[in-house]
């Protein structure tokens, strides 16, 4: 597939294969409506990470930390590439439940079995990034 066509349902590669300079994961909606391709980006951090520096590695790499829902995508499709460590999402808990009193912590994944839970953001972690990629019609 060259990369300057658009990606359609019907052109994407098999679960695990490579698409756009990581492997295809799977399919995801984004909370604006837009249906997404998942990439996992081949990077990796070379240390544990906070929430806010793990942040910044993922867009530093040309990505962003997975969202609650892409990260058991991750899980789901993709876990023989995954570290089994918790992981940062893009999610913090005073976005999902409205309370200040959560307002310095943030979900994790752990890939070793799929469940997430809640970390204060100077927990030093591990991340994955990824990459949304719009999918045309």
């Amino acid at each position: 597939m060259n990369t300057q066509d658009p990606i359609t349902v019907s052109t994407l590669p098999a679960l695990g294969a490579p698409l756009a300079g990581g492997l295809f994961a799977g399919l995801t909606t984004t909370k604006a409506g837009q249906h997404a391709a998942v990439v996992l980006l081949p990077a990796k951090p070379d240390k544990p990470l906070n929430w806010a520096n793990a942040t910044a590695w993922a867009e530093s790499v040309g990505g962003q930390l997975p969202t609650r829902p892409v990260a058991a995508l991750l899980y789901a499709n993709v876990k023989s590439q995954l570290q089994p460590k918790r992981h940062w999402t893009s999610d913090t808990l005073d976005a999902d439940t409205g309370d200040s009193d959560y307002a310095s912590s943030a979900w994790v994944c752990h890939f070793s079995l799929g469940n997430q839970t809640s970390s204060h953001e100077s927990f030093e972690g591990s991340a994955v990034a990824v990459r949304l990629i719009p999918l045309s019609a």
